[in-house]
């Protein structure tokens, strides 16, 4: 099944009356014709555009936490970002994956990641290994946004990271495997640039001839090799990773310039992920900026997030995770046969006892004088990826001015995940270790600079740095509390520059899916899958799906936002209980909005296994657990988590833990 490409009907419309109609030509997924407004050329002249669909540039930051953005309550200076806000929807209840792989996952299919094969980030290392949605890429049952825009007269663009598989296409290798592709040029991207894993080993490339790490349009290449130059576009010929990726783009999207069809550009940018890596100026542009430590900047951030609404002058952020200043212990069992591991449905008192040890997790009071040397600096280069990205995105967004794109172009930007909270020292180290080295030199001088090398150091700035890009939300990436999977969203529509609101609704990243198709104007297949009944279970293996093409695929199930962004509507975009899993821990949100349920597993949830209750009405910041005094809100919540848990075929492993 293919989709319905739109009728053109050439008509006038001026700047004037697209300030006035606000957003004509965003009218769902009818697949009918459309009315788009004018945009601006380079000199600023009202410009008259052929009848189409709006462009649409989806933006992407890598364990970007909520906080860290000046227009969600940061320090950071973004000033593009802030741009874009100033007339964009502000949107401060989204959700994505709690890791990278699973949120992109179900960006790309607009539906749950247990479906389309990203049960976990990659294939899992458990009981769960080669069960059907675990396969650790992109699998056959998945739509692609790319493709469907692709199918409805998009052109379609990709530059940055993928992580949803590796595999290219070869139809000269045998099958099953090696024929089958699972690179962006395999998911309807006419023309991408994809780091294929899910982290760059060196920001500054330095690929290895051979490696294979990168594809350009479904060929492995080396960035930075010769013949293979840094920059694209006037770019600087010394390859850095989100200098490039914007600059790829930018060539991509003048590659068809002109010939009236809109385009679909995904920017995947990787920073701010590890290694902690930028060039000047911004690598020494923060300096000094974080010697105060973590407790006084997220201070400051929850005042600005409290002056800009973002939550109420009346808010309790989240208090910070106690401290820990030497590793817990793991119980006796833990990494022996005969352990009983607590999971989301074995609990203590059913005789599952057993985890894993924690992590060291400072304050800042606490740390030697060396390793708050460290630590700011770490915290110096963050700001310096961050500002960075802002940059690019800045440079992305003039070019579109300069083409006269700007104006018929919505532009979405939000991260991947929470803020990438991972431990500076394992449990069986000093945990000064890494720091105190660090902040001494030769080391200390060297940090976040090109080391010339295939693998840069891995840089990271920690468990508190990351409470803090968290704030004003509880937990980090890899977690299911709001800090793990809320984010920054910005909406821009075309013609809104000085149009600021905020929207507060729950959203999630598979609306931003189905958002996008509906701006498009895209017919989705809805024809219903035959039946295919397994012969062991009696299941239909093919409920759910649909038909498109020769596959039968899971439909997307994300909801539009259209209604809320064009302030046609302020309902509740979600009225049903709304679940997640990954790695064992999970949330359940009730239909109504009120409550969620949250499973995390010990040390770092309670030590008796049991699931917390938190009023978001009152409580998103999840500082005050319910369940005690409301045991029968928890129980039916965890009911409609196992009932959410089998319609996407989820598994929760016998081990819970995060693939730190």
């Amino acid at each position: 099944m293919t989709f319905e490409k739109s009728g053109r009907r050439v008509f006038q419309k001026t700047v004037v009356a697209l300030a006035a109609a606000g957003l004509l030509g965003l009218q769902g997924c009818n697949g009918g014709g459309s009315e788009a407004v004018a945009g601006s050329d380079a000199s600023g002249n009202a410009a008259v555009a052929a009848s189409r669909p709006p462009n649409i540039v989806f933006i992407m930051a890598d364990d970007l936490g909520y906080s860290d953005i000046h227009a969600f309550g940061g320090e950071i200076e973004t000033p593009h970002l802030d741009a874009l806000a100033a007339g964009g929807r502000l949107l401060t209840n989204h959700h994505t994956g709690t890791v990278c792989a699973i949120t992109r996952a179900m960006l790309i299919s607009g539906t749950d990641h247990h479906l389309v094969g990203e049960g976990t980030m990659g294939a899992p290392n458990d009981e769960r290994k080669g069960l059907p949605g675990y396969e650790g890429y992109l699998n056959d049952r998945a739509l692609s946004v790319a493709q469907l825009l692709k199918d409805a007269g998009y052109h379609t663009y990709m530059a940055g990271k993928w992580h949803l598989g590796s595999n290219i296409a070869n139809p000269d290798a045998p099958a099953p495997l090696g024929s089958v592709g699972q690179t962006p040029d395999q998911w309807g991207f006419e023309r991408s640039y994809a780091l294929l894993g899910g982290a760059a080993a060196n920001h500054f490339g330095h690929e290895a001839a051979g490696s294979r790490n990168y594809t350009e349009n479904g060929q492995y290449v080396q960035p930075g090799q010769p013949g293979q130059p840094g920059g694209a576009g006037g770019a600087p010929a010394v390859f850095y990773s989100t200098d490039f990726y914007t600059q790829r783009l930018i060539q991509y999207i003048d590659a068809n310039k002109g010939d009236g069809k809109p385009f679909f550009a995904y920017a995947a940018y990787t920073s701010p992920h590890w290694p902690l890596q930028v060039p000047e100026p911004w690598l020494s542009k923060y300096k000094g900026k974080y010697d105060q430590g973590y407790e006084a900047v997220r201070a400051a951030r929850i005042a600005r997030q409290k002056a800009l609404g973002l939550v109420p002058q009346d808010f309790t952020p989240y208090a910070g995770a106690p401290e820990a200043l030497g590793s817990s212990p793991a119980t006796p069992a833990n990494g022996t046969p005969s352990a009983r591991y607590v999971n989301a449905l074995n609990s203590p008192a059913a005789g599952y006892t057993d985890y894993g040890a924690g992590a060291v997790s400072k304050k800042w009071e606490s740390l030697s004088a060396l390793e708050k040397k460290a630590q700011a600096r770490y915290m110096e280069i963050y700001a310096g990826m961050v500002e960075n990205l802002d940059h690019n995105i800045g440079l992305l967004v003039q070019h579109l001015k300069d083409i006269g794109e700007y104006d018929n172009t919505i532009i979405v930007f939000q991260s991947d995940n929470g803020a990438e909270g991972w431990p500076i020292a394992a449990a069986s180290t000093d945990p000064k270790a890494t720091d105190e080295a660090n902040a001494v030199e030769p080391a200390y001088s060297k940090l976040g600079t090109d080391n010339g090398l295939q693998a840069a150091q891995r840089l990271q700035y920690g468990l508190r740095w990351a409470e803090v890009s968290a704030t004003p939300w509880r937990q980090t990436k890899g977690f299911q509390g709001e800090g793990g999977i809320s984010t920054p969203l910005i909406v821009r529509l075309p013609g809104k520059d000085k149009d600021r609101s905020l929207i507060n609704q729950f959203t999630h990243v598979t609306d931003i899916t189905a958002t996008i198709l509906d701006a498009a104007r895209a017919k989705l297949p809805t024809q219903p899958a035959p039946a295919q009944i397994d012969a062991l279970t009696g299941a239909d293996q093919n409920r759910g799906k649909v038909v498109y093409g020769s596959r039968y695929v899971y439909p997307v199930s994300g909801k539009s936002l259209l209604p809320l962004l064009r302030s046609e509507s302020k309902a509740e975009v979600h009225k049903e209980a709304f679940g997640g899993e990954a790695y064992g821990r999970a949330f359940i949100r009730s239909a109504d909005g009120r409550w969620k349920a949250l499973w995390t597993e010990p040390p770092t949830g309670p030590a008796d296994g049991r699931w917390e209750l938190f009023d978001l009405a009152v409580d998103r910041a999840e500082n005050f657990d319910l369940s005690a005094s409301k045991p029968e809100v928890v129980q039916g919540l965890v009911q409609e988590w196992q009932q959410y848990l089998g319609r996407v075929g989820g598994v929760e492993p016998l081990r819970p833990r995060g693939y730190y």
